[in-house]
């Protein structure tokens, strides 16, 4: 089976978790730091907080934003549930703003369209999260520009999309238009550290929040924990309910010596990308947009005329291990318990019904990509 995503490690990888296991320390050692000051320079960020998922990233940057009881967050429709869920446990409720059909990223017009309905409501969010879907950066440029004039928190949910870059070639993560970027360093991800995550943020205070939601609310830091415990060395305090959000020092080593692979990792998804993008062009389904700029972190087509479930059975018994991303969150069950219905953003259950997902990761080889070209060609000709 053509998995239809993999992650690709290599002998160095392998001796940094070694090396770990064979020092002093598994966690809270300098691993973590290390990790996060080289994403910072990679991507310009000036702070950066690991945590062990991205999940936990969204959660802690919604908490750093002020999100609480009474707030209203708004995302994408289609996008993995923790662009939801992190606003949820902030004890917050959760709206959406239907997608772009053609980048598949959150449509501008909608925005503006919902934030002007907010207003005569009164009932503007508090954040925004914008989804950097398959690995294309959403317009960040356009969006702070709407977003900016009503005092919105804008957070990227950039879980797909370390590596790539927004039209400018602002390096995604740079934070430039946003107060925090959210990353995953999931398997399937850009780069692995098994299972981690990392907030970046350009304020200081920002990141000393980031960092005590993620290390149960407790700091040492000298300047809350006041001068009359400066002279005690073991002294630390808590400050806010946090939670055990830390990366370990294990993950940590695996992620830092995958970031040497990123751009080289980037660079054969997009060469895969533009092979696919040639040779799907006389087939009957809807290609992604060629956005040089992508991290490519999947490659989705949609069908025109076929039968999803058809075509979706046929790929796995002829060993295509073909995916669909995503279930529209609000389309959920729980998310439907909480009063969403199919039918309020069209665009996106559109995509969701059409919606296939090709193999695409670093190792893939020319044979694979051949194979699962001829076997969706036999499929839908």
């Amino acid at each position: 089976m053509i998995p239809y995503g993999k992650h690709t490690l290599f002998p160095d990888d392998i001796e940094a978790v070694k090396h770990v296991l064979e020092s002093s320390f598994l966690t809270q050692g300098d691993q973590v730091p290390r990790f996060e000051q080289a994403i910072c320079q990679y991507t310009g960020a000036e702070y950066a907080v690991a945590c062990n998922s991205g999940t936990s990233g969204l959660h802690i940057a919604c908490l750093a934003a002020g999100v609480s009881r009474g707030d209203t967050v708004w995302t994408v429709p289609n996008s993995f549930a923790a662009s939801a869920n992190c606003a949820l446990y902030c004890g917050a409720s959760v709206d959406f703003v239907d997608i772009d059909p053609a980048t598949r990223n959150i449509c501008i017009s909608a925005l503006t369209d919902k934030l002007h309905l907010a207003l005569a409501e009164n009932k503007i969010p508090k954040v925004i999260i914008a989804v950097h879907f398959a690995g294309s950066s959403c317009d960040m440029a356009a969006i702070s520009a709407i977003v900016e004039p009503y005092g919105i928190t804008l957070i990227e949910d950039a879980a797909h999309a370390l590596g790539g870059s927004d039209s400018d070639g602002n390096r995604v993560g740079l934070c430039k238009y946003s107060a925090m970027t959210v990353l995953s360093f999931h398997p399937v991800k850009s780069i692995t550290s098994a299972e981690g995550g990392m907030v970046l943020t350009n304020d200081e205070e920002t990141a000393r929040q980031l960092r005590r939601y993620a290390s149960h609310g407790i700091s040492r830091d000298p300047q809350l924990i006041g001068a009359e415990h400066a002279d005690e060395p073991w002294f630390y305090a808590q400050f806010e309910l946090g939670f055990n959000y830390r990366l370990s020092d294990l993950h940590a080593a695996l992620g830092l010596s995958q970031l040497k692979h990123l751009d080289d990792f980037v660079a054969r998804r997009l060469a895969l990308v533009r092979e696919y993008d040639k040779e799907l062009t006389d087939l009957p389904v809807i290609k992604p947009i060629l956005d040089e700029n992508s991290a490519w972190h999947l490659y989705m087509i949609e069908l025109n005329r076929h039968d999803r479930k058809t075509v979706f059975t046929q790929l796995r018994e002829r060993g295509i291990g073909v995916n669909v991303h995503y279930i529209p969150i609000h389309l959920h069950p729980y998310y439907q318990k909480l009063g969403f219905a199919p039918g309020q953003f069209p665009h996106a259950e559109h995509y969701y019904e059409r919606a296939l997902t090709l193999p695409l990761f670093p190792a893939m080889s020319a044979d694979n990509q051949q194979e699962v070209v001829k076997q969706l060609r036999e499929v839908l000709l």
